[in-house]
């Protein structure tokens, strides 16, 4: 069973745009009261790293990644870098911290990432997408969702399964299914929003969305998370 909770962040329910999630680091903005991180933890259950991202507290824009590694934009401050290196350190958790060299910085919206693949947008570089194959330790492809070239924006999985942009096609989720390894439910959040990242965090523990995230939607999500992998 997956357990879920409904939250916003500085009144706002798109979650997912400030903050990313694994299941090793909770990685949020400045601002989120305790009571709030600790709630989300009693969910995700993972170590939580308070930080701006270049400046900004658009942490789930920038923040890419999966269990072996998580991707920081290019733009990032050497200050907050070395905050999040220093607490993976002191904590002796075992993620690799990578800075990417793409031009492009919302990662988090042209990557999406779980311990079985990766599907990035083709706007990425080639070298990036060796690297990341590297570093992430899965097979990566260049793939169009929903015909657009964020990946990261229009689904939300974890190595169980996850949710997809309503208007997905067949082969959307053949490409999810043959590289993710896993099976994901169409859905929106926060009552119609059809890019689930936005409103929506999650790893291999439990699922958090967005305050405004109707009943039927959270069934919907459920599902999702709960149908299971092929995991060939």
């Amino acid at each position: 069973m997956v357990e879920i909770t409904k939250m916003s962040f500085f009144g706002n329910p798109n979650i997912g745009i400030y903050a990313y999630a694994n299941d090793k680091l909770l990685v949020v903005p400045p601002g989120i009261g305790r009571d709030d991180v600790d709630e989300m933890n009693s969910v995700l259950k993972a170590t939580h790293i308070e930080v701006k991202i270049a400046g900004t507290i658009l942490n789930g824009v920038f923040i890419a990644g999966n269990n072996n590694a998580i991707i920081l934009p290019h733009i990032i401050f050497e200050e907050e870098l070395e905050h999040i290196k220093r607490t993976i350190r002191e904590q002796n958790l075992d993620v690799e911290v990578v800075v990417s060299e793409s031009k492009y910085t919302a990662l988090g919206n042209l990557i999406l990432c779980n311990s079985y693949g990766c599907i990035v947008s083709p706007l990425l570089e080639e070298n990036e997408v060796r690297r990341l194959e590297d570093f992430l330790g899965v097979e990566v492809i260049k793939a169009r969702l929903v015909n657009l070239d964020v990946p990261g924006s229009v689904a939300a999985i974890n190595d169980q399964g996850g949710v997809i942009h309503p208007d997905a096609s067949e082969d959307d989720l053949k490409i999810i299914r043959d590289i993710m390894k896993v099976t994901v439910e169409h859905s929106t959040v926060n009552g119609g929003m059809p890019y689930v990242k936005s409103g929506l965090l999650a790893n291999n523990k439990g699922v958090v969305v967005g305050g405004n995230t109707t009943g039927p939607e959270v069934l919907r999500i459920k599902a999702g998370f709960e149908r299971g992998g092929n995991h060939e």
